[in-house]
């Protein structure tokens, strides 16, 4: 539940597919509609917000500032996001940025254990305002990832103008998706085909045109 609200807040920042960026979260109304999709996760952190505002919504793009900086640092020694080179926060500030968040609700956990069915745990608190409720959650969210074991498989997608983080699940797994692995294969063709023809013709070949497809 942790991996999935983490790589789903730090994919609101994404390839738009024209070969620019995308920030989900661009307004309160993008913000509402992240929500609304990722109900069930935020759930399991007692993260769901009442009605969001613009204050919320800064809220929530500040800690996502924080997570997508100790993302780029958990994928060390490899590259970073491209949208993060030069708009990571210093690591001790990302730090202490999640820990205050996740500190500003106090919470307990609850466990659930049906008949005939695997035990969960859930995450539970004194009622609080919006802004509180969701941010803490995230940040709890997020910290859990941190600690798991799952951080040592994540990766910075390497396709081009891809700017994911996702966790590698099997060992021949390179993309964070198949539409990225079609691109990546379509733009080392490219490169192929244009060096092959550069050194027959003994002049440079121009860069390849984009390729379509959100990253």
């Amino acid at each position: 539940m942790s991996q999935q609200l983490v790589l789903a807040l730090a994919g609101t920042i994404r390839h738009d597919g024209n070969g620019g960026v995308v920030d989900d979260l661009a307004d309160v109304a993008g913000l509402a509609t992240w929500i609304r999709e990722h109900a069930e996760p935020l759930r399991g952190y007692d993260a769901e917000p009442g009605t969001p505002d613009e204050q919320l919504r800064l809220d929530v793009v500040a800690l996502r500032r924080a997570v997508r900086t100790l993302l780029a640092r958990a994928v060390r020694p490899g590259p970073p996001s491209r949208a993060d080179s030069s708009a990571l926060l210093p690591v001790p500030d990302a730090v202490d940025h999640l820990n205050q968040a996740a500190g500003r609700l106090p919470v307990r956990p609850v466990l659930n254990w049906p008949d005939e069915s695997t035990p969960t745990v859930a995450w539970r608190g004194e009622p609080a305002d919006a802004q509180l409720r969701l941010t803490a959650g995230l940040a709890r969210a997020a910290i859990d990832f941190l600690a798991s074991p799952a951080r040592a498989q994540l990766l910075a997608c390497p396709a081009p103008r891809c700017v994911r983080y996702f966790v590698k699940e099997h060992p021949r797994q390179e993309w964070c998706k198949p539409s990225c692995g079609n691109r990546a294969r379509v733009s080392r063709h490219y490169q192929r085909h244009a060096a092959n023809r550069s050194d027959a013709s003994g002049r440079p070949t121009s860069t390849p045109p984009p390729t379509s497809g959100a990253g």
